[in-house]
């Protein structure tokens, strides 16, 4: 971005005002009010059935009345009152509840606008909420996360960022960079006695630990907010929307003993640990001379390579041919390390082959689809090739500004670690400050506190 292009930050210390609920019609609508303003625009717009005016209550005050101007009656309404600094803002603040129809919100934040309040923009409430240090900037990019989460991980690890978890671990890796910044100062001020290098060691040591759980995290973090695509792969009539009814629990895909019937992909959504899945029944790869069936199985080679992980179904009871072996050898790895899970499916029937017949270097889940029988194990399986060790842990760290700050702070702490002494005090004040970034009290720009916020919606 030029210069002349940059993007500033909006102004802070006017009032504004938006409707904080989502659009559409709900029982409870909610229009938000912060600012120095705030309690002036609530005498304004607002009738209390006590008769106490809006400016007149203390903080914390649930209030009814209606919403009038002149001598229209908007709706009857709730008022909540805020006093700074004990708001989500920090500011003096008021919400107006009314009935949820757009008409009325609208109505209520056009009156709140001729009051003098300002039509809030995306995150301004929020903006203003880590400007006056009532959240820290990872707190403040959990709150979006919270709002946009769309599986229970993507949930359980905004609400650990907005709780403050992520930061604490951050402090944690702070102090024990703090603390070797520390001694080498100190060998700094006291030359002639030096710094012993395990005081060093150690608490570097201790640091990298830190980072290394974190970055641990990243590609959970990224499938538990984004999703992952995993595809279904096989030969004709192997069971693929068979094994995609059965991980769905309901029937999603029409299943026919015919082969070469399914000439296009089908995508179902499933949950797995926590990880919003889409399951995608692919066309079976075989070679044809059906020109509509031959684009099926270029387009299945196409989803097989930007598929997150894929299941290779081998039918158990027919032997092994030469195609089966070229899907193993086509399929049998990517560049993500997570692969393909190879199935030995219908294993209801008699068995052709076992799975030592596929040679070294290929573990086989045997699953039946009918029975249900290997549909745990081949869950546990899934499960542990999307997000490995992470399973067990508390948070995931999926956003990537804090990733690319984590990686930049263990090259710093790795350089001081195994570097000169003469290099290592401005080694720990790189990492400090890219730790710091993370939680924004220091190192992060205007344009991308302002990148950040943007992506809010209107009202939060």
């Amino acid at each position: 971005m030029r210069e002349s292009e940059a993007v500033a930050l909006p102004p802070t210390t006017d009032t504004i005002a938006a409707i904080a609920t989502a659009p559409g019609t709900g029982a409870v609508g909610v229009v938000r009010v912060s600012g120095p303003g705030a309690h002036a625009v609530a005498d304004a717009v607002f009738r209390p059935a006590s008769g106490v005016m809006p400016s007149s209550l203390g903080p914390g005050r649930v209030t009814f009345g209606r919403v009038a101007a002149g001598g229209e009656v908007v709706d009857e309404a709730l008022l909540l009152t805020f006093r700074a600094p004990s708001s989500y803002t920090g500011q003096d603040a008021v919400e107006l509840q009314t009935h949820g129809g757009p008409a009325v919100l609208r109505r209520v934040l056009e009156l709140c606008l001729e009051a003098g309040a300002r039509a809030a923009g995306p995150g301004e409430f929020t903006l203003r909420a880590f400007l006056n240090g009532k959240l820290d900037l990872a707190q403040a990019e959990a709150v979006l996360d919270l709002v946009n989460a769309s599986s229970e991980a993507a949930r359980r690890n905004a609400a650990g960022g907005l709780t403050g978890e992520l930061s604490r671990l951050i402090g944690e890796v702070q102090t024990a960079v703090t603390t070797a910044y520390a001694e080498v100062q100190a060998g700094f001020d006291y030359p002639d006695e030096g710094v012993p290098e395990a005081r060093l060691k150690e608490p570097l040591e201790r640091a990298l630990r830190g980072i290394d759980d974190l970055l641990a995290t990243a590609e959970a973090g990224r499938l538990s907010r984004d999703g992952a695509r995993l595809a279904l792969l096989g030969r004709p009539n192997v069971g693929k929307s068979s094994l995609l009814n059965a991980l769905l629990g309901y029937q999603r895909s029409l299943v026919s003993d015919v082969p070469g019937t399914t000439r296009d992909y089908l995508e179902a959504p499933l949950v797995l640990a926590g990880v919003p899945l889409t399951l995608v029944d692919t066309a079976g790869i075989r070679a044809t001379t059906d020109a509509l069936e031959a684009s099926g199985v270029d387009l299945t080679h196409a989803i097989a390579a930007a598929s997150d992980l894929r299941v290779l179904l081998l039918d158990s009871s027919r032997p092994l041919g030469p195609e089966d072996r070229a899907l193993l050898r086509a399929f049998g790895n990517d560049e993500n390390g997570r692969g393909t899970v190879v199935v030995a499916s219908k294993t209801d029937l008699y068995p052709a082959w076992e799975p030592s017949d596929l040679g070294d270097g290929h573990d086989v889940i045997n699953v039946s689809a009918l029975t249900g029988a290997g549909l745990g194990e081949l869950r546990r399986v899934l499960t542990d090739r999307l997000v490995g060790a992470a399973a067990g842990l508390e948070l995931w760290v999926g956003n990537e500004r804090h990733l690319q700050a984590l990686r930049r702070a263990r090259e710093s702490v790795s350089a001081a670690l195994h570097g000169s002494d003469e290099l290592a005090a401005l080694d720990l004040q790189d990492a400090l400050g890219h730790l710091a970034a993370i939680t924004g009290r220091e190192g992060v720009a205007e344009e991308t506190l302002a990148s950040i916020f943007a992506r809010f919606c209107v009202g939060k």
